[in-house]
């Protein structure tokens, strides 16, 4: 099993009228592969969250292998 770090980024609307991107939580995730990892992070950040669906708190999903 290899460590994957899983980011939820959203994209914002700063007071400046510039987008930014916003980090809405990282997990640690031990899996065999990217979508395994992928797949158990979405489940525990709504289950942090509260959530029934991810993309309610972010837009996009970013995946790094550590080992």
């Amino acid at each position: 099993m290899s460590l994957y770090v899983v980011q939820f980024m959203k994209d914002v609307l700063g007071n400046n009228g510039r987008h930014s991107e916003v980090c809405q939580g990282v997990l640690e995730i031990y899996a065999l592969d990217v979508g395994e990892a992928t797949e158990s992070a979405k489940q525990q950040f709504c289950e942090n969250q509260a959530l029934h669906h991810w993309s309610l708190h972010a837009d996009r999903i970013e995946v790094s292998r550590l080992s």
